[in-house]
């Protein structure tokens, strides 16, 4: 009788997560324990109402703000803080948030840079990558988002599109291993939105890691590996879109989808 030999699976890696997330603003409890996380390779899409949480969440994640309780665990490690649980020193996050590629839903460019110095202006500063080096990584990457034509003009010769395009360019640029999104189409005129979800498409198809709060339904359900609802500071829900979209287990989500409909 031969042995029966069980399929080797392959081992997933979990890049970024947070546990037990609580954050307040005032007497506003914004997050209520949430736990979150995604594996090296997933495109995590998160959904909810305005005010639900989900933007907060990825600012803790990129440690942009302090938490007010809970960790925030990069590739299996803690990061924020110091060996005494006390907030890390300006350096130390400044280099862990260098790994965690952040896109809001404003641009933030700056105005009197070209499109080549806002991507080179990270490396130069967080890096210190010399400037021919810089500039070469800059424009593979502008290349990449589809601006390689564009790198001596200004923000204000740009279209809303393309400078999130530029952006994305300016957080892939430092070779970040996860990249979040926040609703980075939001602030966009609707015939510039598919523009810059062309490029989160093809970056998800290349194996980044993301996590991206949006409202884009089409993008979420084609490009997601799993869904996520956010409600009132909690985490409702995820599966996959096939059974988020079609299967929803909790009443929240069906009321969610019933409203977006």
């Amino acid at each position: 009788m031969s042995e029966i030999i069980a399929p080797v699976r392959p081992t997933v890696t979990t890049v970024l997560e947070v546990r037990n997330l609580h954050k307040k603003y005032g007497n506003q409890e914004v997050l209520k324990g949430v736990d979150f996380s995604v594996a090296s390779g997933e495109v995590k899409v998160v959904l909810g109402r305005s005010g639900s949480g989900k933007s907060t969440m990825l600012r803790l994640m990129a440690l942009l703000e302090p938490l007010d309780a809970g960790e925030v665990i990069f590739k299996g490690n803690r990061i924020g803080v110091d060996a005494r649980n006390r907030p890390a020193r300006e350096r130390t996050l400044a280099h862990q948030r260098s790994e965690i590629g952040m896109v809001f839903q404003r641009f933030n460019l700056f105005a009197h840079l070209n499109v080549l110095q806002n991507v080179t202006l990270a490396q130069r500063l967080s890096r210190k990558v010399h400037a021919a080096q810089a500039k070469e990584q800059a424009a593979e990457i502008l290349n990449r988002v589809g601006l390689g034509s564009h790198l001596r003009h200004y923000p204000s010769e740009l279209s809303g599109g393309q400078q999130q395009r530029v952006a994305i360019a300016r957080a892939l640029v430092l070779n970040p291993s996860v990249m979040l999104f926040d609703e980075p189409t939001s602030a966009l005129d609707p015939e510039l939105v598919n523009d810059v979800l062309a490029v989160m498409e093809k970056l998800a198809a290349d194996g980044m890691t993301m996590v991206v709060v949006t409202h884009e339904m089409q993008f979420a359900r084609r490009v997601g590996t799993e869904v996520a609802l956010f409600d009132q500071g909690v985490l409702v829900e995820q599966a996959p879109p096939e059974e988020f979209f079609k299967n929803p287990q909790h009443e929240r989500t069906r009321d969610f989808l019933r409203h977006i409909h």
